[in-house]
C-alpha cells in the first residue's frame, strides 16, 4: 500500500534569515543602517520639497527616489520588528542584497541629479544671459542652501544602502 501523503511534497522550506526579529533587529548593524537609510532619505526628501523644487526635470526623480525608499525602507525594518518575515517563506538574504542593490543604483542616480542642480546653480550664479535652448538653474542663495544639504544627505544615504548591500551580500553568500 502507497503512503498517501508524501512529506516532501507536503513540507517548505523554512525562510532563511540571518537577521534577528522583533526589537532585536535594531540591535544590529543592518538594522541600524535601515534606520540610518530611513532618517536621511527622509531628510533628502524633506530639504528638496522645503526648495520648492525648482528644477523640477532633475529633481522630480529626487523626489520619486527619496519619498519611494523612504516608504521602502519603513516598510522592510517592519517586517522585522513585527516578526513578519518568519512568517513569509523566501531567502530574506537575497533579498536584502537585492533591495539595498536596487536602492542603491536608484539612491547613486538621485544623489547625482541633486548635485548636478546645486552645482549648475553655483557655475551660473554670475549670468546674466540665458542662452537660448538651454537650461539655466537660477537659485535664490536660500534655495542653493538648501539644495547643498539635500546633495550632501543624498551622499550619506547612498553610502548606508552601499554598506547595507555589502553586509547583505555577506550574509546571502554564507
Amino acid at each position: 500500500m502507497a503512503d498517501p501523503t508524501n512529506p516532501a511534497a507536503t513540507s517548505f522550506p523554512a525562510p532563511t534569515i540571518s537577521l534577528p526579529l522583533g526589537p532585536d533587529v535594531l540591535r544590529t548593524y543592518s538594522g541600524a543602517l535601515i534606520c540610518l537609510e530611513i532618517v536621511f532619505g527622509g531628510l533628502v526628501w524633506i530639504l528638496v520639497a522645503s526648495s520648492n523644487v525648482p528644477v523640477p526635470l532633475l529633481q522630480g526623480w529626487v523626489m520619486l527616489v527619496s519619498v519611494t525608499m523612504f516608504c521602502c525602507s519603513t516598510a522592510y525594518l517592519l517586517f522585522f520588528l513585527l516578526g513578519l518575515a518568519d512568517r513569509i517563506d523566501t531567502d530574506w538574504n537575497f533579498l536584502d542584497m537585492f533591495y539595498h542593490f536596487i536602492a542603491l543604483v536608484f539612491y547613486f542616480g538621485a544623489f547625482v541629479l541633486e548635485a548636478a542642480t546645486t552645482s549648475a546653480a553655483s557655475l551660473n550664479s554670475n549670468c546674466t544671459d540665458t542662452p537660448k535652448g538651454n537650461i539655466i538653474t537660477f537659485l535664490s542663495s536660500q534655495q542653493y542652501n538648501i539644495n547643498v544639504a539635500a546633495t550632501i544627505f543624498a551622499f550619506v544615504a547612498t553610502l548606508c544602502y552601499g554598506c547595507s548591500m555589502i553586509m547583505g551580500f555577506k550574509r546571502w553568500r554564507k
